[in-house]
């Protein structure tokens, strides 16, 4: 996105890439559907950074969902809203508008080198590259803009090595950690054999007062998927302070404590409690063992307490995936080392963008419209750097 604006800008544009070809963390986020970005309203789209979000506001302000999208129309990607608000290319794949964008930096004149693995900067300095072939190039830029990705999936070039290199420039940044990630949870041998692998769907996860309705997904290790990744950042920093997190799992959100009681005071005819979740209110194997897990082996027989279960099943989180299995990471480049265009104060024409800054946000279409909003926004500055150099 970058490379777009300042080559359009008319600027002769050289983009060094660590990995032979360029966006395979694009292409793996098309994995099950782009989600570019989501159509809420902008109060509650600047909402879900965090605290983040006065950073961004004027980021996203200048280069909104709106924007992104007729981005993505222009290189003949049409576009749909589901039904949940995010916005995704018709295709459902992100290899489409990838080939387009690169071929709009083609028609635009830009460079692209592979195989060049940022080493920092010389003495004199011009950035610095590992090729390959082990070789140095060496190259003065009359602006930089840095956009080297968080720590996560590292196999697809970003790995935060960089983290050292602007630390060793006084550069201050916070400490990468996993975001949208999956936990660690205790659950018992035969529990984790049998289920390892299945759905939890529709449930309500609810966690130091906030509540997200969605899906997740239970794993050998634990739990995963996009109910308990919007909870991530609450859930790791608790962690981190306390050892634990105990989040509240309801099992029928649609469904009134009193309505699910009644539901199971009806006539039993010598029916087990089990056959009873089963057939009264349609209850998985899955979800019945989530109760043992939380509440013990017996369910126990009195309707109104099973009820209570149901909509209250807390489970204890252990420990947060690593960064390496996370979907995005936190932390990178504080916003106090960046002015407003995202040049760093300390060192002029370097600019920074996209996943290294300090920020996160949940998946739906989050995560790529401020990569994409703080590429622009580095642009811009960039160029207006270079026109008053």
């Amino acid at each position: 996105m970058a490379a777009e604006i300042l080559s359009a800008g008319g600027v002769a544009v050289t983009v060094y890439e660590r990995m032979p070809n360029v966006g395979r963390k694009f292409l793996l986020a098309g994995r099950g559907g782009l989600n570019l970005t989501h159509s809420e309203p902008f109060e509650a789209f600047i909402a879900r950074y965090g605290a983040a979000a006065a950073h961004l506001r004027p980021i996203l302000e200048h280069f909104p969902p709106a924007a992104l999208m007729a981005w993505a129309e222009g290189l003949g990607q049409e576009l749909f809203t589901g039904s949940s608000g995010r916005v995704f290319p018709k295709s459902m794949k992100a290899s489409p508008l990838l080939r387009a964008c690169l071929a709009r930096l083609r028609a635009q004149h830009v460079t692209i080198r592979s195989r060049h693995e940022w080493q920092g900067w010389d003495d004199s300095g011009a950035l610095t590259f590992r090729t390959a072939d082990k070789e140095i190039v060496r190259v003065a830029a009359d602006a930089t803009v840095l956009a080297l990705g968080g720590g996560s999936w590292p196999k697809l070039g970003s790995d935060g090595t960089w983290m050292g290199t602007l630390a060793n420039r006084g550069i201050a940044t916070a400490p990468l950690q996993p975001s949208n990630c999956g936990f660690t949870i205790g659950w018992s041998d035969i529990f984790r054999t049998r289920f390892a692998g299945q759905p939890l769907k529709n449930v309500a996860l609810t966690f130091g007062g906030q509540t997200i309705r969605g899906d997740c997904v239970v794993t050998g290790y634990g739990i995963e998927g996009g109910a308990i990744y919007a909870l991530s950042p609450h859930l790791r920093d608790c962690i981190a302070a306390y050892g634990s997190a105990a989040i509240t799992v309801d099992l029928r959100p649609d469904a009134t404590l009193d309505q699910l009681a009644k539901r199971l005071e009806r006539p039993k005819r010598g029916q087990s409690m089990t056959n009873v979740l089963r057939k009264a209110i349609n209850m998985s194997p899955l979800e019945i063992n989530i109760l043992r897990e939380a509440h013990g082996v017996d369910i126990g027989t009195e309707c109104l307490p099973i009820a209570r279960n149901i909509k209250s099943s807390t489970l204890t989180l252990l420990a947060p995936q690593g960064i390496a299995r996370a979907i995005s990471t936190a932390g990178g480049v504080a916003f106090s080392a960046l002015d407003d265009k995202l040049m760093l104060r300390d060192l002029p024409g370097i600019f920074a963008a996209g996943e290294m800054l300090d920020w996160e946000a949940p998946t739906g279409g989050y995560l790529l419209q401020a990569c994409m909003a703080t590429g622009v926004t580095a642009a811009r500055g960039a160029l207006r750097y270079l026109k008053n150099a």
